[in-house]
């Protein structure tokens, strides 16, 4: 796949995009970002945004009625998204990242995923967003840019 040179992409974990379509503190910012940088997500990023939003109903923090409308927005957004397919590179990068930093599994292959992409595109602008500290700091140890989302 080709990258244009001109663009700037910017690696949203779910962390940092739930906020796109749940009005939580940082959400201002990430609607920036979404502004200014093509997104890239990890293909498990649906199934972990899907759970956040049960979640969050659960706990009675988002009233069911919104769901379906934020799963149409998502739903909306998704064609416009550049996905890293959870692959065996991105498997074996992830159990690095985790026998070396205090990453839950899934945080690891997002920061995996992230580094996989910022190899592909060389030196075009790449920034990792994130509102998990832990994920931040590993992508940084990585001498990734990063934006630490507030939560």
């Amino acid at each position: 796949m080709a990258y244009s040179s001109a663009t700037a992409y910017a690696y949203f974990d779910t962390s940092a995009l739930i906020k796109r379509y749940v009005n939580e503190p940082g959400r201002r910012e990430v609607l920036q970002l979404l502004r200014k940088n093509d997104c890239v997500v990890s293909a498990v990023l649906p199934v972990e945004i899907r759970s956040a939003l049960r979640r969050r109903v659960a706990e009675g923090t988002l009233d069911e009625s919104r769901v379906a409308a934020i799963l149409k927005r998502f739903t909306a957004d998704r064609p416009f998204w550049t996905f890293i397919e959870v692959s065996r590179e991105v498997l074996t990068a992830a159990e690095s990242l985790s026998a070396a930093h205090p990453l839950r599994a899934l945080d690891a292959i997002h920061v995996a995923s992230a580094q996989l992409f910022a190899v592909r595109i060389g030196s075009r602008p790449f920034t990792f967003v994130s509102a998990d500290v832990r994920q931040t700091t590993a992508a940084a140890a990585l001498r990734m840019d990063t934006r630490h989302i507030e939560s």
